[in-house]
């Protein structure tokens, strides 16, 4: 069984959001279903087939979280020392030659990708680009509008 690479960070916000699921939302829906089913016919309730795919849902998502961290391997950044090389986790200052335009991207799991926040897929073009790179290297990235050149200024682990 593969495992999936997941921050510190990232794995306590899927148990957070794993520990919502069973306590607010799972008993929430069970309560909809049964003042659903007191209203009677079942069979043109609404608010009861509602109900029941939020029900689908939920636990849907969470065997899908639970699944998601058995399988995990959770890395603290923090902890880790791989000299100034680009590995998972590692939070990376670039500059983009053509512009000159600097961006900081951390490389992190699949469910924890947020460009907005400067996070990236590990299986993103440019994580796959960037991992095993030193400071000082450049990393070429194939985009969309074509080739782009990013020198990597700084790394950290934070």
């Amino acid at each position: 069984m593969a495992t999936i690479p997941i921050t510190k960070l990232g794995a306590e916000k899927l148990k957070q959001e794993l520990h919502t699921l069973k306590t607010v939302d799972r008993p929430w829906v069970i309560n909809a279903i049964a003042e659903a089913r007191a209203q009677g016919d079942l069979s043109e309730n609404a608010e009861y087939d509602a109900a029941k795919d939020r029900q689908g849902f939920i636990e849907g998502r969470i065997q899908e979280i639970e699944s998601k961290l058995s399988m995990s391997q959770i890395i603290d950044p923090a902890t880790l020392d791989a000299g100034g090389r680009v590995v998972f986790g590692a939070t990376v200052e670039l500059e983009d030659e053509a512009t000159g335009e600097h961006v900081t991207y951390q490389i992190v799991g699949e469910d924890e990708a947020d460009l907005k926040l400067g996070l990236i897929n590990i299986s993103s073009p440019i994580a796959r680009a960037l991992i095993g790179k030193d400071e000082g290297d450049v990393a070429s990235v194939q985009a969309p509008g074509g080739v782009k050149q990013y020198e990597i200024i700084k790394v950290s682990y934070v």
